[in-house]
């Protein structure tokens, strides 16, 4: 299969997919290569708001427009283990730079900029991730699994939630109930 690059890209689940932890799921791809992928998922909230988060891992919250902001659960992965998707990338002990603006990071140090400062302001911060061995998404695009678009950082960090499976859509031009759930090779 011709190699290709979904870094910085979304995932949408096809509406066949059954699988209870992607079924109509967003999925932003922070890092894919030659070795597998790595994404998580943009459009689940969890019951857990950002400062009930802070609370139960000792960071104390002194900025307070950010406390209700959601908690996502970003795939099966590691369920136990936040990680901060962010613009800007900034400098953290443990980050991921998808692309200039975008970064991905799991250290602490992230949470407590955001607690003490409320920076970086554009946020959103899931529980787990979703990752695929090497050649493994391939094989599911191959097969109908997902579709692909270009991510577009308005719908990660300004979109509620509930928008955000949609507006990846229009950027094919297509709405998802208008999608069948049988596909066919050409």
């Amino acid at each position: 299969m011709q190699s290709f690059d979904l870094t910085d890209h979304f995932l949408i689940a096809m509406p066949a997919m059954d699988d209870p932890y992607f079924s109509k799921s967003l999925i932003y791809i922070a890092e894919h290569n030659d070795q597998g992928a790595l994404g998580i998922i943009v459009n689940r909230p969890i019951d857990m708001s950002l400062a009930t988060l802070f609370e139960k891992i000792d960071v104390p919250f002194e900025t307070l427009g950010m406390a209700n902001l959601p908690i996502f659960f970003g795939g099966p992965v590691q369920t136990d283990r936040g990680f901060v998707l962010h613009r800007p990338v900034g400098e953290w002990q443990s980050t991921l730079a998808v692309n200039q603006d975008v970064g991905l990071t799991s250290s602490r140090d992230v949470l407590q900029a955001v607690a003490r400062d409320g920076q970086p302001h554009e946020i959103m911060v899931t529980l787990g991730y979703s990752g695929w061995g090497a050649g493994q998404i391939e094989h599911e695009l191959a097969q109908n699994a997902w579709l692909t678009v270009p991510a577009d950082p308005h719908i990660l960090f300004e979109l509620p939630y509930e928008d955000r499976l949609p507006s990846a859509m229009e950027i094919l031009g297509i709405d998802f109930k208008n999608l069948a759930v049988k596909a066919g090779h050409a």
